[in-house]
């Protein structure tokens, strides 16, 4: 089997792209359907096991991908480690700023110790890899980033700190889409809703039963699948994008437009699904039905 994009085959062959948070869910999704479209894929994460196992399911599948341990919030680090990436790869065209951490917790009860980690990755390790990203190759030569974010858009109850971050970077796509246009670069935003992904594993059950709450009263009535949010995440790097910057695409089924309505809605959508990853990770079998 070989990952099933909507792209054409070929359509990055020559290209050099970075993932970051590249080893599991969302992220490990995208670097295979990078790979697919012949993109050379750099993986980054903190651990380097998962990012060793992407590096093999890639290269099994036929395309081609490094590993490059790295922790985003350490912004020596990170430049150190993109001067070192173009050195060795010749080129960075595409940087996909996946990599985020957050908890569940009343807004009263989150420590600073908290507050700061899910600030200095979602927020600051964003920063610190877009510039660097810049400043060793796309200032001369151009290039896309695209940061996946979340629908923080009313509001992150249960999550203030990763909602105020993720809120910044929506902020920092649009300043960033304006300063470095002159350069080539254009800087685009994907928010998913909630995604089937094996990131839901995570959190504790009483949160997972929120979750499938939530579910239903989305108008779409289901999560997304990873291979949706990647497709949207590719799709802003392709030329067919060329004159789409500063701006944020959401991916979540219309849930962060709804609202109470006054009369009952299905429970069941009839929206059909895309899922063309082949290797999709385990997820929760309570949500398996919902899927199917």
């Amino acid at each position: 089997m070989a990952y099933d994009s909507v792209f054409k085959s070929g359509l990055f062959q020559g290209k050099v792209a970075l993932v970051t948070g590249g080893g599991t869910g969302i992220g490990r999704c995208v670097a295979h359907e990078l790979a697919s479209l012949g993109c050379t894929v750099v993986v980054s994460g903190r651990r380097p096991e998962p990012l060793a196992q992407v590096v093999t399911e890639i290269g099994e599948d036929g395309g081609c991908a490094f590993a490059l341990p790295l922790n985003i919030r350490d912004d020596e680090a990170v430049d150190a480690a993109l001067a070192e990436v173009v050195r060795q790869r010749g080129r960075l065209d595409f940087v996909v700023n996946n990599a985020g951490g957050q908890f569940a917790a009343d807004a009263a009860t989150i420590r600073p110790k908290g507050w700061r980690a899910v600030i200095d990755t979602n927020l600051n390790g964003t920063w610190w890899v877009s510039q660097a990203a810049h400043r060793h190759w796309m200032q001369g030569q151009g290039g896309v980033i695209v940061n996946v974010i979340a629908d923080m858009w009313n509001g992150f109850p249960g999550m203030a700190h990763t909602g105020a971050a993720r809120a910044a970077v929506d902020n920092l796509t649009k300043t960033l889409a304006i300063e470095w246009a002159g350069d080539g670069v254009r800087v685009n935003a994907v928010a998913p809703g909630y995604v089937l992904s094996s990131g839901l594993a995570n959190y504790p059950d009483d949160i997972m039963e929120v979750f499938q709450t939530m579910m239903a009263k989305n108008p779409a009535a289901r999560l997304a699948t990873e291979a949706e949010v990647s497709s949207a995440v590719v799709f802003l790097l392709t030329p067919g994008a060329a004159y789409i910057t500063g701006h944020t695409v959401r991916v979540d089924g219309a849930g962060s437009l709804a609202k109470q309505v006054m009369f009952p809605l299905a429970e069941v959508s009839k929206l059909p699904i895309y899922d063309g990853f082949h290797r999709e990770s385990e997820v929760p079998a309570r949500f398996m039905n919902d899927k199917e």
